[in-house]
């Protein structure tokens, strides 16, 4: 297991660009089948989501919890970068970058819905503070319900968007919830049987586990879009701009201003991930349910990038964690007077 671990840390971006060529070219002349199948695919990929937060889960500590909620600092920031300054950039990259209004409209809700739970697992396979993730992560969905129509009326007021609140719910108890409580309950059984000096011998075997079923969902997400993804390649391709610019600034804003407020590594991957990724699913909902099949091409596109930035930062964790430990010099002490 150590070795597998290790190899999959390892080519981890390479195998994610192996899932998401796999998705698209298997996906692709499978078109039929995955319209007629669509329940199918949606019910794999929130059985693989929950795969990747149930092994985190098993890990974490209930009363850890409580603590991370106490963090007002790493919530505030990252509520702040959810729902202030990711609208913001991503209104000033629409009007940069995308002329069609339905495909600005939709790249605009993708920005206004926060985070999915996959950001849990890019936490925890960073080390970092997956505790705060997970409170932040819940917090997110909550205040979601209001931020999506106050924003959403501002960019696009003749529209009226309705809000899955029931799928939200849904969503939250599949996959954060309900791993939540069978990560706690595997963890109690597993450190009685195993005790607790066996049971952290046994830990290496969850991060596989997150690994490949995060490997799964980027397949399944282009497996399932791949005709929608294929027949507008233009528009993905023009996607891909604004995309990388979001994620790449966030990062890059998020890295340094962290570090000037004085976040740790552990809580500042927890924010950053977070704060940098999108809830797609969510928002291809609610683009299909208000408006048309266009305007689901950007939450559909958003996965190719963010999925390849996401794990490129998880690769460069290291180099994080020691730009985030790294002190200053301290001031050298003057000369005594003679």
């Amino acid at each position: 297991m150590k070795t597998l671990q290790e190899n999959l840390n390892k080519w981890m971006l390479l195998y994610v660009l192996l899932a998401i060529a796999a998705g698209l070219l298997i996906g692709y002349p499978s078109a039929a089948w995955t319209q007629a199948n669509q329940s199918l695919v949606s019910t794999l990929t929130t059985a693989a989501v929950f795969f990747v937060i149930y092994p985190m889960m098993v890990n974490l500590k209930i009363e850890s919890l409580v603590k991370a909620g106490k963090n007002a600092k790493g919530l505030s920031l990252a509520m702040i970068y959810n729902f202030v300054w990711t609208p913001l950039i991503g209104f000033v990259l629409a009007r940069l970058f995308l002329k069609d209004p339905l495909i600005a409209l939709g790249f605009l809700l993708v920005m206004v819905v926060p985070c999915s739970s996959m950001a849990i697992g890019y936490t925890g396979l960073s080390g970092a503070n997956v505790e705060l993730a997970t409170v932040s992560v819940a917090l997110s969905f909550v205040i979601a319900v209001f931020s999506v129509p106050f924003w959403m009326t501002l960019f696009a007021s003749h529209y009226s968007v309705p809000v899955p609140i029931k799928e939200m719910m849904t969503t939250i108890l599949t996959v954060l919830i309900a791993p939540m409580i069978l990560g706690y309950i595997t963890r109690r059984i597993l450190v009685r049987w195993l005790g607790e000096k066996k049971f952290q011998q046994f830990q290496p075997f969850f991060p596989s586990i997150s690994l490949l079923s995060m490997f799964g969902i980027i397949f399944l997400i282009f497996f399932g879009k791949a005709a929608m993804i294929m027949s507008k390649w233009q528009v993905v391709l023009l996607l891909l701009v604004p995309s990388a610019l979001y994620v790449i600034l966030s990062l890059a804003l998020e890295t340094w201003l962290n570090r000037r407020l004085g976040l740790s590594y552990q809580d500042h991957m927890a924010v950053a991930f977070t704060s940098s990724s999108s809830n797609n699913s969510t928002a291809i909902a609610i683009a299909t349910m208000a408006f048309s099949p266009l305007v689901a091409v950007p939450a559909a596109t958003m996965p190719i990038i963010q999925s390849i930035l996401m794990v490129s930062y998880l690769k460069l964790a290291p180099q994080v964690r020691m730009y985030f430990e790294k002190r200053r010099p301290a001031q050298t002490a003057p000369a005594p007077k003679s």
